[in-house]
């Protein structure tokens, strides 16, 4: 298997940290997954909509010098010495963050979208503080408000959600639950919804009612980093972001935020709810963002828009119903249930063809949370991989005759085979 890329050229297995001799001698046991999970991406076609494909640039940062460097506060002000490099590095990451998004600040620290979420809650919010942001049901993420994550434990949270016709979000019902319960914080953003949310209208409702603007903008970071999808950070106090998914760094969060709240945001991450920062997270950051603002990204992002809707017209055409009719996004999200089949049962089918791809809740959906009605995927991975309209239009095609309940095997021999005709590009 080779990975190319645009800064490093080809990259083959042997240049991987995974497949060195160092670690198959250490251990034979962990090398061995190792290269069987390579295996099993390589003859499998990836549609999960929060998963990419790093760059070997990225991977190289992330496996360098800081990688067990110990650098806990902020540039110029560490709690351990040996920093200076450490700090250029993260000054670095915080420079194309802030340039990239057009952001008055930039924290490049936190590990996970849901660590920044809990930063953003925390420098804004106090523990009873009620909240705006949209229902689970219709797309929200578990930190807005699930009662398994510490945002439904500690924040009083009230959910929008879409209109039943046509699927988008329901401004009105967004306007008159803020009159209603006047919450200190509106969150716009979701994890399925595949439009553009309207953030000049959120920033209009959440001045009406005097609350911070939180936008949580994980899926689509890298949309917007491209200039695909309209950009939230002029109208948002804070905006979420992940620096995985489309972005194709490493997995980790991103912070952008007014001038006002730097510090209170700062002060969130470390030392509220962060210990030392993982500098070689922070370097792989640097990287993408780098790579982020190049015309080849663009075209990137532009492909993985223009597959997902061949995508989606594809699976529209085989009686597979997408939601609100399409996409403007890398996401299709789906309705199964016309051919018969739940989320969980399309999920399940899919992974025996080789086609990964995730059940999905629906709004207003009749069938339990644990089996759904509908199907979630992305086209950020296949992208990265190269491929493109024709090659989505067949995938369609594939999962439809999946779905519909034709035979596994042919479809599973012609999964593997366009699969590995692409394994070897990124």
């Amino acid at each position: 298997m080779t990975v190319t890329d645009a800064e490093t050229g080809p990259t083959t297995t042997t240049g991987r940290p995974w497949a060195s001799e160092a670690l198959h001698r250490a251990d034979p046991q962990l090398a061995d997954l190792l290269a069987a999970e390579a295996e099993r991406r390589a003859e499998t076609i990836q549609l999960l909509a929060g998963e990419n494909l790093t760059t070997p640039a990225v991977l190289a940062a992330l496996t360098g010098p800081l990688i067990d460097k110990y650098a806990e506060g902020y540039p110029g002000r560490r709690h351990h010495t040996g920093c200076a490099l450490a700090d250029a590095a993260e000054l670095l990451a915080i420079d194309r963050a802030r340039e990239l998004f057009a952001a008055p600040h930039a924290n490049v620290q936190p590990r996970s979208v849901t660590s920044a979420m809990l930063a953003a809650y925390a420098a804004l919010l106090r523990p009873g503080d009620g909240v705006l942001a949209m229902s689970l049901e219709h797309g929200g993420h578990l930190s807005c408000g699930s009662r398994a994550n510490f945002s439904g434990r500690w924040f009083a949270f009230t959910g929008y959600g879409v209109r039943e016709d046509d699927g988008l979000i329901d401004l009105d019902q967004v306007r008159d639950l803020a009159r209603q319960h006047r919450p200190k914080a509106i969150v716009a953003g979701s994890i399925s919804h595949p439009r553009h949310p309207d953030w000049a209208a959120f920033r209009e409702i959440a001045d009406e009612v005097d609350a911070y603007l939180i936008v949580s903008a994980a899926q689509t970071t890298g949309l917007i980093a491209a200039g695909v999808a309209p950009s939230p950070v002029p109208y948002a106090d804070v905006t979420v972001a992940a620096t995985h998914k489309l972005l194709r760094g490493p997995r980790g969060g991103l912070l952008l935020c007014t001038a006002e709240l730097a510090e209170r945001i700062d002060r969130a991450v470390f030392p509220f709810s962060q210990g030392g920062a993982a500098m070689n997270e922070v370097a792989g950051k640097a990287v993408a963002l780098a790579q982020a603002s190049r015309a080849e990204y663009r075209a990137y992002a532009q492909r993985t828009v223009s597959g997902a809707r061949v995508l989606a017209e594809g699976l529209a055409e085989a009686g597979v119903h997408p939601l609100t009719g399409g996409t403007d996004t890398h996401l299709v999200t789906a309705d199964v249930s016309p051919l018969g089949v739940t989320g969980a049962e399309a999920e399940r089918r899919c992974a025996a063809a080789g086609l990964l791809l995730g059940k999905c809740a629906l709004p207003y959906d009749p069938a339990p949370a644990a089996e759904a009605s509908g199907i979630r995927l992305g086209t950020g991975t296949v992208t990265s991989q190269g491929m493109g309209e024709p090659e989505l239009a067949e995938i369609a095609g594939l999962i439809a005759r999946v779905l519909a309940g034709g035979a596994v095997a042919p479809a599973a021999a012609r999964v593997r085979e366009l699969a590995l005709s692409f394994a070897g590009r990124a």
